[in-house]
């Protein structure tokens, strides 16, 4: 994951020659110790935590021994309870922690437990999730089973044995452990995630832990746990019964909260309603002074929430065209806008008040750019993997509706507040808008089956969530029309994807944000005379590699295309400087009226992104665009729409990356005709005539 935003200070400590990797993010506010538990997994279980408490608390973590970036000793001794319980212990006096919340999951709720024993003045409280503490006997289906004898058969619990581990079936334990470990449907990226952690053990070394495990604290030491206790537990719970947290809870006198439907880790398959458990914990056994001002509602100003997303900066400039028209409808309305840099810069530059929360926003652009390769961009698993991310910024979200009333939320592409709404309906406090350009999650044909089960469990999960809470958005808009959908299917035994949209959606037209017209280059510095290419690759920083190619084929288009000079737009994110010098070229960073600079062009190159493509399509420009690779919403949802539009050369990167290739094909485009349908100009005013009834 790439993130620019994420802040921590790690360090390490040793104890009796094994080195344990610690981490401290944040530091305002009472400390928050999350345990590590079994070492199958590393302290990354607490991603969905971290970044949301740290903005409140001062949080520590740290890899138990045999996972992340701590030791692996050899031998059952090395893993026994107290040698973890110890670990903690030094991992608080390494931190100068005189007191702490303690968070366990697993088998880390018995160490929570024992530290607090051990050290009451140093516990402030204790939560313990999916707690595995053996007050309750194991699940019936596990009893048959035993962990050091050999079995003939490997099918189900069979495969919890050291024998299964060692000889071959490490793999298949994992796949079956995690599928069981998470109950809820639709968790593949979580069962992916530890998965891969499970791997970062050797199989001996998890036997090792396995044979460690001694007895935990009788029911009669629990009652002398004198601090506040919380007990979360799934009732769905494959691994350790209910009954387990029930009676941890009726032990230690403290209070149960169940997850009917929940699994083992609620803090990964639900983690905005265990962070909101968890704040509201530690603001209770360690609280701070409040200051807060209520406004009366007759009081309040119209006031509305836009969310405008930050991967390419085309969202920004319909949202403030559709913004500028709902104003116009419903007069001295407020908006506060919800962003990311670069979108903030654009919003900055046309005077929208930008709200101050936006600074805590984990940056996506950023982890966009960790993700790509070389014009190559797997966006599908892109976004599964800025899971940790979409967590923090939705629960950033939730804090600033929580603290401000607002009449209407409006997300474009807000794909955080759209999935977490719909998995936590009660946090809905406000009319809510919901728009995108694409719907559907595609499989790129070298996924393989995998892929395609995968975006099928997404886009089924959406369609589930529409069907349960079609009240929770009060307008759905789709950026386009009807026939701007791709045709298809969501996957095997779903619906097309046209005609589920058209049943779901209302249609905006596509949104331009100005009117198109052809732009006097005199107006922008332009000379009048030669013919100008601008190449463009967006507001991220993937297209770089795109940028070199052009600049390769240069000599040979101006060969081919006597007097064609060429503008390089680098965008926010590259530096103008780090691409080299060539004749016939100027080089331009951030342009905040791109638009304008495209609609004085004779052709343009760009990548596959919408906007900039139907920008092009509106002011009857030839392009030449080249997607990005495993992009699918590049490779299907745009190149649909532009094929309906007749808009565009299209060429694959290995293509573009031939300078005879891509110089042909741009001396082509100059030459050929242009049959563009007519791009509308009203789907702005349309769109915020559907935003304003909400008001």
């Amino acid at each position: 994951m790439g993130d620019e935003t994420m802040t921590e200070v790690r360090g390490t400590v040793e104890r009796d020659g094994v080195t344990v990797g610690y981490a401290v993010h944040g530091s305002g506010g009472p400390t928050v110790l999350l345990l590590p538990t079994w070492s199958i997994v590393s302290s990354r279980m607490w991603k969905a935590q971290v970044p949301y408490l740290s903005r409140h608390y001062r949080v520590i973590t740290f890899d138990g021994r045999g996972s992340g970036r701590s030791d692996r000793p050899v031998g059952a001794a090395a893993y026994s309870d107290s040698e973890f319980v110890a670990d903690a212990l030094a991992v608080l006096d390494a931190t100068a922690t005189e007191s702490c919340v303690l968070v366990g999951f697993s088998r880390g709720c018995p160490w929570a437990l024992q530290l607090a024993l051990t050290q009451p003045e140093r516990v402030l409280g204790i939560v313990c999730i999916g707690p595995a503490t053996r007050l309750a006997p194991k699940l019936e289906e596990r009893t048959q089973w035993t962990f050091n004898e050999r079995h003939e058969s490997s099918e189900g619990w069979a495969k919890y044995n050291r024998h299964y581990w060692v000889e071959g079936g490490y793999d298949d334990f994992l796949e079956y452990f995690f599928g069981k470990l998470f109950s809820e449907p639709h968790s593949t990226k979580q069962i992916e995630d530890c998965i891969g952690w499970g791997h970062e053990i050797a199989p001996e070394r998890l036997v090792d832990t396995e044979v460690a495990r001694e007895d935990h604290l009788p029911p009669e030491r629990l009652t002398q746990v004198s601090c506040p206790v919380l007990v979360i537990h799934g009732a769905q719970d494959g691994i350790r019964p209910h009954l387990e947290g029930a009676l941890l809870a009726e032990a230690t006198g403290g209070s149960l909260v169940t997850v009917e439907g929940g699994g083992h880790a609620p803090h990964a398959r639900d983690p905005v309603m265990v962070n909101g458990l968890l704040r509201s914990f530690v603001d209770r056994v360690a609280p701070r002074p409040v200051r807060r001002t209520w406004v009366r509602a007759l009081s309040r100003p119209r006031r509305a929430l836009y969310l405008s997303s930050p991967i390419g900066l085309g969202h920004a400039r319909r949202d403030l065209a559709i913004a500028r028209e709902l104003r116009a409808l419903r007069p001295g309305l407020e908006i506060d806008w919800l962003a990311q840099h670069p979108v903030t810069r654009v919003l900055e530059d046309a005077g929208e008040r930008v709200h101050p929360a936006s600074a805590y926003l984990r940056n996506e652009s950023a982890h966009i750019e960790f993700e790509a390769g070389e014009h190559d961009l797997h966006a599908f698993q892109a976004v599964r993997r800025m899971d940790e991310i979409l967590v923090a910024n939705f629960l950033t979200f939730a804090d600033v509706v929580a603290e401000t009333p607002y009449d209407v939320v409006i997300g474009d592409e807000a794909w955080e507040v759209d999935y977490f709404l719909h998995e936590n309906p009660e946090l809905k406090r406000f009319a809510y808008a919901w728009m995108t350009d694409f719907v559907g999650w595609l499989p790129m044909p070298d996924g393989g089956s995998r892929e395609a089960r995968l975006t099928a469990d997404y886009n089924a999960e959406m369609i589930e969530h529409r069907a349960r809470f079609a009240r929770l958005r009060d307008r759905s808009v789709f950026v386009g029309d009807p026939d701007d959908i791709v045709d298809g299917s969501f996957g095997p035994g779903l619906p097309g994807i046209r005609e589920w949209t058209e049943r779901n959606f209302d249609f905006a037209g596509y949104v331009t944000g100005f009117v198109p017209e052809r732009v006097d280059r005199a107006t922008l510095s332009y000379p009048a005379d030669g013919l100008l290419c601008v190449v463009t690759v967006g507001g991220s920083g993937v297209g770089t590699s795109l940028l070199h190619k052009v600049l390769d084929a240069v000599p040979i288009a101006r060969r081919l295309v006597p007097g064609l000079n060429f503008v390089v737009v680098t965008g926010p994110r590259i530096d103008p400087a780090s691409l080299p010098s060539v004749p016939g070229v100027t080089l331009r960073g951030y342009l905040p009226e791109l638009h304008r600079h495209l609609a004085a062009a004779d052709l343009a190159v760009t990548q596959g992104g919408l906007t900039t493509c139907m920008e092009l399509t509106a002011a009857r420009v030839p392009f030449v665009y080249v997607p990005l690779r495993h992009h699918f919403e590049q490779n299907f949802h745009v190149a649909a729409r532009l094929d309906h539009y007749h808009a565009g050369h299209r060429l694959t990167y290995d293509e573009a990356a031939d300078p005879l290739v891509l110089a042909e094909a741009m001396a082509k485009a100059l030459t050929t005709p242009t049959d563009y349908r007519p791009v509308a100009d009203d789907g702005a005013a349309r769109a915020a005539q559907l935003l304003a009834d909400l008001l």
